[in-house]
Order: C-alpha cells, then sequence, then structure tokens
C-alpha cells in the first residue's frame, strides 16, 4: 500500500486496494489504522466523483460503512457527521441519478462493503477457512466459496425453525432471528450479485423481510430493536442503489436516520 499510495486512484483499482487493507487492519484489531486508511478512502472517492471519474454510488457505500466503523470505534458524533454527507449525496443520486454512465462494478463495490459491515452479526464457527474480508469472491479460496455460499441453507433451516418460537416468545428469541436472517440476506446478497442474473429480484424480499423484523424487535425492545432497525435499513438502502433505485434507497436511509436521531 505505501508504494502503490502516491501514484493516486489507477482508474478506480486502489479503491480495492484499500478496501481490502482496512478490512485486514480491522480484523487484526487496529481499528484506529483501518479508521484512517477508511478516511483516505473516503477523501479519494469524494475527488474522483466531484470530477466525474468515479461513481457516487461507490462514495456513498464507502461513507456508510466508514461511519458505521466510526460507531463501532465509539466516535457517534463523527459518524453522525459522515452520515450526514451520505445524505446530500443520496439526494443528489435521488434527484439527477449518476452524473455520467458507468459499467457494472457498483454493485459488486457495494456486496463486498455489505459482506463487511455484516461481519458484527456474525459468529466465528470452528472449522473451515474463512473468506477474506474486503476482498471479492473472484479472490475467496475454493473451500471459503464452498462453505460460505452452502452455509445459507442451514441459515434459511435455522431462521424458519426460530420463527415460530419468537412469536411466541419474543423476548427470548425474537433479537436472534434478526441476527440470523441479517446473516442470510448478507450472504444471499453477496452469492446473487456474484452470479449477476436477476440479482435483485431473488433478494429484494430478504431485505424486505429484514426490516419488517427488525421493526417488530424495535417496537417489542426498543433499546435494542431500534439500532437494529436503523442498520437493517441502511443495508436496503444501499441495496436500493446498487439496483438504481434511487428514491426508495433515500426513504430509508431518512428513516434509518431519524432512528439514529440524527434526522433533519
Amino acid at each position: 500500500m505505501a508504494a502503490i499510495l502516491p501514484d493516486g486512484p489507477g482508474g478506480g483499482a486502489l479503491a480495492w486496494s484499500l478496501l481490502e487493507w482496512i478490512a485486514a487492519l480491522d480484523d487484526a484489531g487496529r481499528s484506529g489504522e483501518a479508521l484512517a486508511m477508511f478516511e483516505t478512502l473516503v477523501s479519494m472517492q469524494a475527488v474522483e466523483a466531484a470530477n466525474d471519474r468515479g461513481p457516487m454510488a461507490c462514495h456513498l457505500y464507502s461513507l456508510i460503512g466508514y461511519a458505521q466503523m466510526l460507531d463501532t470505534c465509539g466516535r457517534g458524533e463523527q459518524a453522525a457527521a459522515v452520515r450526514q454527507d451520505a445524505l446530500a449525496l443520496l439526494t443528489e443520486l435521488a434527484d439527477t441519478g449518476e452524473r455520467k454512465s458507468w459499467s457494472g462494478y457498483q454493485a459488486s463495490y457495494w456486496a463486498v462493503l455489505l459482506s463487511f459491515s455484516g461481519a458484527d452479526s456474525e459468529r466465528s464457527t470452528s472449522g473451515g477457512p474463512r473468506p477474506p474480508s474486503g476482498a471479492t469472491p473472484m479472490q475467496w479460496s475454493p473451500d471459503a466459496k464452498r462453505l460460505y455460499f452452502e452455509s445459507r441453507i442451514a441459515l434459511r433451516e435455522g431462521a424458519d425453525t426460530l420463527a415460530p418460537r419468537a412469536a411466541e416468545d419474543p423476548d427470548q428469541h425474537l433479537a436472534e432471528l434478526v441476527r440470523l436472517h441479517r446473516v442470510l440476506t448478507v450472504r444471499s446478497a453477496v452469492y446473487r450479485e456474484h452470479r449477476t442474473h436477476m440479482f435483485a429480484d431473488r433478494v429484494r424480499s430478504l431485505f424486505d423481510d429484514g426490516v419488517r423484523l427488525a421493526r417488530r424487535l424495535s417496537r417489542h425492545h426498543p433499546a435494542d430493536g431500534t439500532p437494529a432497525l436503523a442498520k437493517i435499513l441502511m443495508d436496503r438502502s444501499t441495496f436500493h442503489t446498487a439496483t438504481r433505485e434511487f428514491g426508495p434507497a433515500l426513504d430509508d436511509f431518512c428513516q434509518a436516520l431519524s432512528y439514529l436521531g440524527e434526522a433533519g
């Protein structure tokens, strides 16, 4: 990274390398360095987007991911300011769309950041390799790819088993159902985006169901459920952005801000 940073964006190549480096630093517990690199990424993409050299959507995804990491590191005030920058950018996208046409890599960039942000809903499992954070599925080993994507079957079965229990005893099971469904949604979105065919149609209902479950949790237990609802609305907002549905994306984002107490 020290060698390639001075060469600049390089047509987007540096952004992918920075994303991998941020994830590696975060995995290693070096959160301060990870945040510094995230700030570098966001600043670089701001300049690229302003000069029509990079997609506004990728800048938006990075802003949202940066804010999430700031929250995780206890920097809530700074995270709120970053989300206001994201709101301004998404408002422009909803008004005018992208300033120019881009190839389809924005959705792949979104999927990588989604899997990275979804790591806090994951729980470590024993056995088998884990996909590298911040890297596209094309760079995963065959074993890691197989284990990650085949896990969707067990996740779906687990969520289906837990759903009636959550209905009967929400205190005991609803928060876990929300968490499990988010893991399923993230893994399914990464799987479908990687294959592209009918990507939006195959995962849209998962994002919608996740919001409905989180709304139930927010009503039942606001202290835990409201932050979860805000996060899952952010997930769906980025999904809408990836499918170029900028109006619904803005609606979800504004709702998320209201639940975080950052609206207006």
